[in-house]
């Protein structure tokens, strides 16, 4: 579904796996600026978005995914993954309970797989998933100067802390954007979001991940993982290499020489020497930083070694340690950004 704001004047169309919704409005570093200092919003209507009802919603999905969620209170917002009985990441969601309803949405295109998994998982569960992808869309603001006010009209808010995604209602997109418009909110594209997100040190599920990805590798430990809770799928995994081992891969973010006028595409090897010892997943230019990517590289590649991607050396930021998993505390250092 193509997004309203697609209309607004100057709009140009993303590419996947964010067609639909506008790259850019004219200004992508204008754009970046405006979501990290004063007050942005990004058009997210791509994203697909589900809720639950039913009573026993939130012990349900304390049971499945690596969150812990059945002590939810009405408004907080989390991070959650399921993952498969091996543990490799098979979604990420990001949630919102509103005291009747739990409001989840998660990447373009998952979901049919999403819902077809909590169908089957459902058993004499009293709760009911559905699609509520055509009937709502995902806004996200940003900045120091976002207030309270810019959910008035939502259905849902979800403060993730560095932003906060508001659930409206899809036809009400362009006038619900109009409103924030006037209130001095600058409409930013997915270029300028994902810029921030590259920078802020969080990985995108299916754009940096493949489907051998485990929650210590992409630093999801921290963020989106209870390690102390009760039994869900994939959890041997996550608790085998917290306490016995290291992930073999790690997330890392790259500082591309700024003399060469291209990016890295996804996908794209990362060798160290003549060896490939990784991939790249997202790749930006930042209106500070210049060119960066996020790539996930062998655990055992040493933190000070520059990296090569498509002919242009890179210096590493180190996301997750190389010590990350046997008991070490992941220390990940987050930017302020979106």
């Amino acid at each position: 579904m193509d997004s309203a704001l697609l209309a607004v004047p100057g709009a140009v169309e993303a590419d996947a796996p964010d067609v639909g919704v506008a790259a850019h409005y004219g200004d992508p570093f204008a754009e970046q600026r405006a979501l990290a200092d004063e007050a942005g919003l990004v058009d997210r209507s791509n994203r697909d978005v589900v809720t639950i009802t039913g009573q026993d919603r939130l012990s349900w999905l304390n049971s499945l995914s690596t969150q812990k969620i059945d002590d939810l209170a009405p408004g907080s917002a989390r991070q959650t993954l399921i993952l498969s009985p091996h543990g490799h990441v098979e979604h990420h969601l990001s949630l919102v309970d509103d005291g009747t309803t739990t409001w989840i949405h998660a990447e373009p295109g998952e979901v049919t797989s999403l819902l077809g998994f909590l169908e089957s998982m459902r058993f004499m569960m009293r709760v009911e998933p559905a699609d509520m992808s055509a009937d709502f869309a995902i806004l996200t603001v940003s900045g120091p100067r976002v207030t309270a006010e810019a959910a008035e009209g939502a259905a849902a808010a979800m403060d993730v802390g560095y932003a906060t995604d508001l659930v409206v209602p899809r036809d009400a997109i362009t006038e619900f954007a109009d409103s924030l418009r006037r209130r001095g909110y600058h409409l930013a594209g997915m270029l300028a979001h994902e810029a921030l997100r590259i920078a802020g040190h969080r990985p995108r599920f299916g754009t940096d991940t493949d489907h051998r990805a485990i929650p210590h590798e992409m630093g999801w430990i921290t963020s989106a993982v209870h390690l102390t809770k009760g039994c869900y799928r994939g959890q041997e995994t996550v608790a085998r290499v917290h306490n016995l081992g290291h992930p073999p891969r790690r997330l890392v973010m790259l500082h591309l020489d700024g003399s060469e006028d291209k990016l890295p595409v996804h996908g794209e090897d990362v060798r160290n020497g003549d060896k490939v010892v990784g991939f790249i997943g997202s790749s930006a230019r930042h209106y500070e930083l210049g060119p960066i990517a996020l790539a996930l590289v062998k655990r055992t590649v040493p933190v000070t070694d520059t990296l090569v991607v498509a002919g242009i050396s890179a210096a590493q930021e180190v996301i997750v340690s190389p010590d990350a998993g046997a008991n070490v505390k992941v220390t990940i250092a987050r930017r302020r950004s979106l």
